[in-house]
Parts: C-alpha cells; structure tokens; sequence
C-alpha cells in the first residue's frame, strides 16, 4: 500500500527563487526536492503552481500527455510578467503541435545537423581571427557566443546577413522578465511581422534552398499551416535558435575557467569533449525560474502529491538536473560523468528542443575552438550579468589570452 497522497495548498511560496546574477542554484531547489510532495508557488503574475523540481517528477510530467501546454491560453497562467503574449508552438499540445513540428524536424535531425559541422567550424574559426585581431582583452559574448548561433540560425532560415543584427535586439526585448508594456509588445510584433512578411514575399517570388522557402512551400502549396501560423514558426525558431546557445557558450567557458581542474582535463583529453558538453548542460542552470507552465487535464499524481485538473505545473528542469536521487554527487562538475546525458537540459517528451542537436554541434566546436586556439584563455575583468531574461549568463564578459 502506498504513502497517503496530499493535495493540500497552503499559502504559496513567492517564485522564483535566488537572484538573476551568477550561476548557483538556490538552495531553496534542494528543499524543495527533500521536501515531502510538491511545492505550492506563486510567481509575479497569474495564479499559483506545483512546483516540480525532482528528475523522476520532472520527466514523468514532461512526457505525459494530460499535463496540457494549450490550457495555458485559456487561464491566468503564472509568468514574470503582467502583459501575456502568444507562444506559438510552445502553447500547443498534439494534433496541432505535431503537426507544426513535423515541418520543421528533418531539418534538426542528427545526420543533417552533423554535416554542418565543417561549416560551424569554419564560422568558429573565423570569430576567433576576428576577436583575437581586436587585441586582449575583448568581449566573449558580442564577438563569439553571440555571433556563432545567429549566423547559424540566420543562415539555415535564410535570413540576410545584414539584417541579422536586428533580430538580437528584438529577441532580447521578447525574453525579457520585466513588464513589457503594451507599447512594447505592439512594436516588437509590428517589427518582427512586417520584416517576415516582407522576407515571406521574396522567397515566395524566389525560393532558396532554406527553411522559410521550405515552410512557405508547405503554406502555399500543401496548405499544412496557417499564415499566422508560418510566422509564428518561424519567429520562434529564431529566438530559440540563438539566446539559449549564445548564453550557455559564455556560461560554458566561465564555468571552465572557474574550475582549472575540469578545465586542464578537457585540455588533455579532448575526447572528452562531447562528454563534457553534456555534463556543463546538466550542471550550468541556464533557466532563470521553471519554465511555461502545463496544465493538469485530469487528476494525476506527481511526486505524493494529487495534482488536481485544472491545476498549473511549473517545471524546474535546473533542479532536476541536481536531483542526488538520480546523479551521484550533483553539484560537482565532472566531465567524466558516464550518465551525464541523461540531463533534462532540453527537455524531455514531446516538447523536447528540436533544434538539440544543433545546439550540441555548436557548442562542441565552440568549445574545440576556443581551447585548442586560446591556450591561454583567462577572465580578464568581473563578468558583467544579464538581469530579467529567462535564461541566465554574462551580458559581458571581458576575456584576455
């Protein structure tokens, strides 16, 4: 016979926990997975949620199908701030996600991101020429991290080199944890769509052989989604294709030059590299709070606790990724780790990151490039902190050689 289950909401704990800046975990994630059941939260706006932050709670939510991303639209669902925008595929559950999805997959399949690797090694190699040129010290994230990913993700959508620029200003007003006002919010949208419609109706008239001229064709000629819809796709896989990764390169490399040890190891040992990738993704809190909340369908128990239908769920896949109950010594960085890609770092079920393997590629060689052409690579001044953005790193990081 089990343990009795508890569903009882006392007064909520205020959420999220610790503060933007650097990259502990708040010990109040290891109270929490100790504690007995989930934990009732609240966060800036919406109304309270379960509070998920055990690895086996953790996968058994994300891979369950009556925790529902769609409900979300439908409540006052917990979030950072008070204005509450659409989030496209993210807010869908299946057919509609599975369909969207499928359009976009066997783009990011293993095989195809694979042979993009000589090219992303390339771009790596010719942002180092371009930053070491600068002379020491220089700004990691505006000359490397940044510019990696976007010219990736530009360049596999089609956008022009040009106009990449623009899309890192747009992104980071849209991953703002701040009150984005009304007027913001109707710029930004105005912005990003005109400048889509426009890139829309030239490979339309043109088709390339990139993914705007694929998801146009599936538009117009198979009637597979809405226009509404090929926007949104697309404004998502732009965002998510490059603030995540740019921010984990910089994340990656304080962590390393954090701890020499780790650091001296992967430098010897090289073929540890895709090893080590893993084991920063499962140790480096990248998230700034849990992520977009799901919704209970039905009555489910999770973790000795009865979540009831209707209830939010909040998932905090950095704590999860801590859980000693799954990885022995947790909060130790050890690239040697033989189960470290067992992480949550993207997700688990059908909302895990499509775009994973890209994100792999691109920090390996990252990574690869850095150490084997920086041997001397060293933090040259304090790291300067992103503050209010869903993901955590250094807005400016100041590296010499």
């Amino acid at each position: 016979m089990g343990l009795p289950l508890t569903s009882t909401k006392t007064a909520p704990v205020s959420y999220p926990f610790g503060r933007p800046e650097g990259l502990d975990l708040d010990e109040a994630y290891e109270q929490a997975r100790k504690s007995e059941g989930l934990l009732w939260v609240h966060m800036p706006y919406g109304e309270p949620g379960w509070l998920v932050s055990r690895y086996d709670d953790a996968r058994f939510v994300l891979g369950d199908r009556r925790f529902s991303h769609a409900a979300e639209a439908e409540n006052d669902a917990p979030r950072m701030r008070e204005l509450r925008t659409p989030n496209g595929i993210i807010g869908m559950d299946a057919p509609d996600h599975t369909r969207l999805r499928g359009l976009v997959t066997k783009a990011f399949t293993p095989r195809r991101v694979e042979a993009m690797r000589p090219h992303v090694r390339r771009m790596t190699a010719s942002l180092l020429r371009d930053m070491t040129a600068l002379g020491s010290p220089v700004d990691l994230v505006d000359h490397y991290a940044v510019p990696l990913p976007v010219a990736v993700i530009c360049g596999l959508l089609g956008v022009p080199e040009e106009d990449r620029d623009l899309f890192r200003g747009w992104c980071e007003i849209a991953m703002s944890t701040s009150s984005l006002t009304a007027e913001d919010h109707v710029r930004l949208a105005g912005e990003l769509t005109g400048y889509l419609a426009d890139l829309i109706t030239a490979r339309r008239a043109a088709p390339r052989d990139d993914l705007v001229s694929a998801l146009v064709e599936a538009r117009d000629a198979q009637g597979r989604l809405t226009q509404e819809e090929l926007v949104d796709l697309i404004v998502f896989l732009l965002f998510a294709g490059h603030e995540t990764t740019a921010s984990q390169i910089s994340n990656f490399v304080l962590v390393l030059l954090e701890q020499p040890d780790q650091l001296a190891l992967l430098r010897d040992r090289p073929d540890l590299l895709d090893n080590a990738v893993e084991e920063l993704t499962r140790f480096v809190p990248l998230g700034s709070q849990a992520g977009f909340p799901r919704y209970a369908t039905e009555d489910v128990e999770v973790g000795g606790t009865l979540v009831r239908a209707g209830d939010p769920v909040l998932v905090q896949m950095n704590a999860a990724n801590r859980d000693a109950l799954r990885f022995r010594s947790p909060g130790v960085l050890d690239i040697t780790r033989d189960d470290a890609g067992r992480h949550l770092g993207y997700g688990h079920g059908p909302h895990h990151c499509l775009g994973a393997s890209l994100a792999r590629l691109e920090l390996q060689e990252a990574l690869r490039t850095l150490l084997d052409g920086l041997p001397g690579l060293h933090l040259a001044q304090p790291v300067e902190w992103k503050t209010e953005m869903v993901v955590r790193g250094p807005r400016t990081m100041l590296v010499g050689w």
